[in-house]
């Protein structure tokens, strides 16, 4: 059986030049398709992106946590004990003892509650990411500041230059 293998693989095939152009084409473009694909998922961007999902999603639950569990009850003790997902109106006549009893009987409401604490979440969210943004800006500037001080002005072409040089790589003067 192998020695058929090995005479199959020395014949010469009868297909027309064209074709097996065609054929080396697709396989070439597809190794190129492969390569520049794990060269663009392993680039650090799609990586920071990944990580950034993964917090993001976790960064979701704990603050979703801190809306339910404690702000909520807070407003809620503050307001009389008023549970927000709670609140809604029937726009079908009736009475119900809760929006979800209303819904499971088939009733059109409107749950302005779980829209204002759906609100309420957004804007801690918008808040804490505001907080996070901030922080980091600031040490980007600091980041900025320090580097800007590392440098000194060339007194002859006005060029800027590192601190510890002493000739200007612009006007090749000698500098203190």
């Amino acid at each position: 059986m192998s020695g058929i293998r090995k005479t199959l693989s020395r014949a010469k095939h009868s297909l027309p030049e064209s074709i097996e152009n065609k054929v080396d084409f697709g396989r070439s473009k597809s190794k190129n398709f492969a390569k520049e694909f794990r060269e663009f998922a392993i680039k650090g961007n799609v990586m920071d992106l990944a990580v950034g999902i993964i917090v993001g999603a976790a960064f979701t639950s704990i603050v979703n946590s801190l809306v339910k569990d404690i702000i909520t009850p807070i407003i809620e003790q503050v307001t009389g004990n008023v549970d927000f997902t709670s609140l809604y109106i029937n726009l079908s006549g009736g009475e119900y003892e809760s929006a979800d009893k209303a819904i499971e009987a088939g009733a059109n409401i409107i749950r302005y509650g779980a829209f204002i604490d759906a609100v309420i979440n957004f804007l801690i969210v918008s808040l804490v990411l505001f907080l996070v943004i901030r922080y980091f800006l600031g040490q980007k500037k600091k980041e900025e500041k320090k580097e800007q001080r590392k440098m000194k002005i060339c007194p002859y072409c006005l060029e800027d230059i590192q601190e510890k040089a002493t000739r200007c790589k612009y006007c090749t003067q000698k500098v203190e």
